[in-house]
């Protein structure tokens, strides 16, 4: 049986690709006009894989210090599952568009993360090899986005280091047929997946899916 949490992050991945050509589309685009079609292909798939990369060693370090704390603190397990039960409801209102409900989120990564890391910017350009290519997507990982912070406060959750990595991959799995298919491709999914009730019916689950971790986490502080 698959994981709830692992499916949770991948739907928010599939459903946020649209958030996520908006933040990344432009670099993703630019990749994909090498005048050799085959190495076009290459330097996108490079890409996306180096900022899978970045979210599954985030995903690796917030799990593997929260759940060391988890083990000898319980009230810290719980308050992690009361946290990323939260931010489940908030992913899923956003996903709804009922509410910018993570965009606070991006202005403190900014302030904090994305404003040193992004000088380093200067190394990678031109991107112009697979290796250059797979290092501008494990930088862009890092770029401050609602989204993948709250996939994060899910991998806190996780009990080890490798399950909190396994989340992020999840996330980003989800992420990547938009921005690997640009162009038409990606018209047609993203007229799909931002269609009205598609939102509606995975914000849902996303929602109910809090609701429910949200019920554990009571009644884990109940007993």
């Amino acid at each position: 049986m698959i994981e709830p949490l692992y499916t949770s992050a991948f739907l928010m991945g599939l459903i946020g690709s649209g958030h996520c050509l908006a933040m990344c589309g432009g670099i993703a685009s630019s990749l994909q006009l090498a005048t050799d079609k085959r190495q076009s292909i290459i330097y996108s798939f490079a890409y996306n894989t180096g900022r899978a990369c970045s979210y599954m060693l985030a995903g690796a370090l917030v799990a593997g210090i929260s759940s060391q704390f988890a083990k000898q603190n319980t009230f810290f397990s719980v308050t992690l599952s009361f946290v990323a039960a939260i931010f489940m409801l908030l992913v899923g209102v956003y996903i709804m568009r009922i509410g910018p409900t993570l965009q606070w989120l991006e202005k403190i990564g900014k302030t904090l993360i994305w404003q040193h890391i992004v000088k380093l910017n200067k190394y990678l350009m031109p991107v112009d090899s697979t290796a250059k290519a797979l290092g501008y997507g494990a930088l862009w990982g890092w770029l401050p986005c609602g989204l993948v912070y709250s996939a994060l406060t899910w991998a806190m959750t996780s009990p080890s280091a490798f399950d909190g990595a396994i989340v992020m991959l999840c996330f980003a799995l989800g992420t990547f047929p938009a921005m690997i298919t640009l162009g038409l491709a990606a018209q047609k999914l993203n007229s799909v997946i931002n269609h009205p009730w598609t939102r509606i019916v995975l914000g849902s689950i996303i929602i109910w899916y809090g609701m429910y971790l949200l019920i554990i986490a009571t009644d884990k502080l109940v007993h």
